[in-house]
């Protein structure tokens, strides 16, 4: 069965076309009552058990977040070690637990947040090593990536249309952040200046996104994508 407007493959009992929202007319079902297959209401209960399964994942994520600080601390009086194990389980709980506690977690939010505590850490890794390298290059390459992710992840939540030409143009940005990545790491560690991997990856980066674009332009490619991935507005 097909939408009579777009022309979309559509799925038996669909009333509405995923791509136009054209309403689908079904001659079989016209007279027959519509049946509910879940119960009217809303369950507290479950949410409530929701939120106390991330109250006691948070509990019990104290563990290895605080124990190993306080075992370094007791045997050597200092923090090494365990404060890599602090901050990458923060990142951890920054990344994949700390969204869930809201029932619709923004990504223009939370993904900044979790890009500025990962610059956190490189510092703290540098600083705790006694490493010079943050400042002539984690944080310059860490800025960028944070602003380009930051970017994309603005515009695909607010900006409803022009979803390729955002992706396409991301792709593209990160092409030119490995080669920053490249020539900081040969500048700041005095490795040989030619490039080598960066041009391939620019290459690939740039010929992905300009194709994004391309089909964002083009009406007819456009439209056979939504059709194909029931893809909304691009």
């Amino acid at each position: 069965m097909y939408c009579v407007n777009c022309g979309a493959k559509l799925s038996a009992g669909q009333k509405v076309c995923p791509i136009c929202e054209t309403e689908v007319y079904h001659p079989s079902f016209a007279s027959e009552p519509e049946i509910r297959t879940y119960p009217d209401g809303s369950f507290k209960s479950e949410e409530f058990n929701y939120k106390g399964l991330l109250f006691v994942i948070t509990i019990l994520y104290l563990i290895p977040l605080i124990l190993p600080m306080i075992l370094e601390i007791s045997w050597v009086k200092n923090v090494g070690w365990s404060g890599y194990v602090t901050g990458g389980c923060i990142l951890f709980y920054l990344a994949f637990i700390l969204p869930y506690w809201w029932k619709r977690p923004n990504p223009v939010i939370f993904t900044p947040c979790f890009l500025a505590a990962a610059i956190l850490f490189l510092w703290y890794v540098c600083w705790n090593t006694g490493g010079s390298w943050f400042f002539p290059f984690a944080l310059p390459i860490s800025a960028a990536l944070f602003a380009i992710i930051t970017a994309m992840t603005a515009v695909l939540k607010y900006v409803r249309r022009g979803r390729l030409f955002t992706v396409g143009g991301g792709i593209i940005a990160l092409g030119v952040w490995t080669v920053e990545l490249e020539i900081l790491i040969r500048v700041t560690f005095g490795v040989d200046p030619h490039f080598y991997w960066s041009i391939s990856s620019f290459g690939f980066c740039f010929i992905v996104g300009i194709l994004l674009i391309i089909i964002g332009i083009v009406k007819p490619f456009r439209d056979s994508l939504k059709k194909i991935f029931y893809i909304g507005k691009v």
